[in-house]
């Protein structure tokens, strides 16, 4: 009789083991579904640009795509932990703008690069806290405060500047090399972007903190009635944004060598739609760094395609705008035809 049980029980054992792997391929599957779906996209957008131009596998242009995409990831880091606590800022763009212009006076009044980047880093917390403590602590949405400081710090910029580009002179070179300069013959500020990017992983994959913000998108009662100050988490995440939002600004002003009130135009569509498309729920609860990173390649590459193929700059903005209602209605039917089939 045990020599029976025995024999059932060692061939019970590799269908237990089979069926273990098949769960965890399945989870896998379900979690990374939209990355992995964006990562075939941009392959085949590199295939067809790299087909149709001479130009755009040459070492040259990838740095310049690189370069171009350095502010919407670092931005798009800080949005994803917006965006998983089911938010959203939409002042990004203007407050660019504002510290972009700020950053180029600051330098001229004071001649301190480090005052100067660290006035702004400053500036940019203190924006996120305003935003941050109407949304968490007033209950006030998302959309409504970031929209109505969207229009304050773009009229801010415009009055500070009158519309004028604000130059920053060569003679501040340590803070031009945030965005001109070259350390091994890679972009100063494609290097910043992956630093962010990593330091983003970890905090949201790797800590409590990142279990916290998925959490209050998942189910916030439940994370504040397990004792997690849910108010202090979400108006976090205005403030790290806000302080990205400043840092690529600097890049930006750096990499242009002056700073304008112009320069957010459109910047908060770019950074939403590299995101979500990355996979980022925008309802919240489930955010992806890596995503993100592809999303915002993908942004980039459709951009710098388009202009190679000598197509109007505004095709990008239709693009982009197409792209992003396809991302939202694609993730809403995957994770609804997941759940519909977990319930089964």
């Amino acid at each position: 009789m045990s020599e029976k049980i025995a024999v059932a029980d060692s061939v019970e054992q590799p269908d237990r083991e089979l069926t273990k792997r098949r769960l965890v391929g399945r989870n896998y599957l379900q979690q990374n579904l939209p990355a992995l779906s964006i990562t075939g996209v941009l392959i085949i957008l590199v295939i067809i640009f790299s087909t149709t131009t001479s130009t755009f596998l040459l070492p040259g242009n990838l740095m310049n795509i690189l370069e171009q995409v350095t502010s919407t990831l670092v931005v798009g880091v800080a949005m994803t932990f917006v965006i998983t606590t089911s938010g959203t800022d939409l002042s990004v763009g203007s407050t660019l703008a504002l510290i972009s212009a700020l950053s180029a006076m600051t330098l001229q009044a004071t001649g301190s690069v480090l005052l100067t980047v660290v006035a702004m880093l400053a500036l940019g917390a203190v924006i996120g806290v305003v935003n941050g403590w109407f949304i968490a602590y007033q209950g006030m949405p998302s959309f409504i405060v970031t929209l109505g400081t969207l229009s304050v710090f773009q009229g801010i910029a415009l009055m500070l500047t009158q519309g004028y580009s604000i130059p920053v002179s060569t003679n501040f070179s340590s803070f031009l090399m945030m965005g001109q300069g070259l350390i091994g013959g890679f972009p100063v500020p494609a290097l910043i972007a992956i630093v962010v990017a990593l330091l983003g992983w970890v905090l949201l994959t790797r800590t409590k903190y990142g279990q916290y913000v998925i959490g209050i998108g998942s189910n916030e009662e439940a994370v504040r009635r397990a004792g997690v100050n849910t108010r202090l988490i979400k108006l976090s995440v205005y403030v790290l944004v806000g302080i990205m939002a400043a840092l690529a600004a600097m890049i930006v002003t750096a990499r242009l060598g002056s700073g304008s009130a112009n320069q957010g135009d459109g910047f908060e569509l770019q950074v939403i739609a590299a995101v979500v498309l990355g996979g980022t729920d925008l309802f919240g609860g489930k955010g992806t760094m890596l995503g993100t990173v592809i999303g915002t390649l993908v942004i980039g590459v459709i951009g710098n395609g388009l202009i190679l193929l000598h197509l109007s700059p505004f095709s990008v903005e239709i693009v982009q705008g197409a792209l992003l209602v396809v991302a939202i209605f694609a993730n809403h039917r995957v994770l609804s035809h997941f759940a519909r089939t977990e319930r089964k």
